[in-house]
């Protein structure tokens, strides 16, 4: 399923199914399409993977079926963002199995530009599932843009001064 990529400098963009991811995605394009770079849709899916999957033999086919659904998240992705995968670009997929930001870390390399949609987290999500994107940065050598997902217009900011008062007790 996974292609040979090219040589060169690429554009590497990480892809799920959040709103964080489809607008990195589409920032991801417009740079490819700016840059003339080749753009190259990672997928990671979380699956568990036993240490030493020849002792398994229903683990192949498990890996197989997580990489072939990677394929699927990716295309779905592209119909959502671009209607397709777009013509005008040199577009590869790739499809992995294990922690997202070890893999998009090990195909990115000097040269290359690492993209990741960033969204909004709670505190469970934060503690118990750690953040793809921030293992990137600080373990990447290459350069990593983050694409925050933007605040929807009925939901307004809250200033600094709103959020401590919320953990803050005034007294008169």
């Amino acid at each position: 399923m996974e292609q040979e990529l090219p040589g060169g400098a690429r554009l590497i963009v990480g892809v799920d199914e959040s709103p964080a991811a489809r607008w990195a995605l589409a920032w991801a394009i417009g740079a490819a399409r700016l840059h003339r770079m080749a753009l190259v849709a990672v997928h990671v899916s979380r699956a568990p993977v036993h240490p030493f999957p020849e002792a398994l033999p229903v683990q192949h086919a498990v890996r197989a079926g997580e990489e072939a659904r990677c394929t699927e998240v990716i295309t779905s992705v592209f119909e959502d963002v671009a209607g397709g995968v777009p013509d005008d670009l040199r577009t590869f997929v790739v499809g992995r199995v294990g922690d997202p930001g070890y893999h998009l870390v090990d195909l990115a390399r000097e040269g290359d530009l690492l993209v990741l949609g960033r969204g909004r987290r709670g505190l469970l999500s934060r503690i118990f599932l750690p953040s793809t994107s921030m293992y990137c940065a600080r373990h990447a050598r290459t350069t990593v843009v983050i694409v925050q997902q933007p605040t929807p217009p009925d939901e307004p900011e809250l200033s600094g001064e709103r959020g401590r008062r919320f953990w803050t007790r005034r007294h008169p």
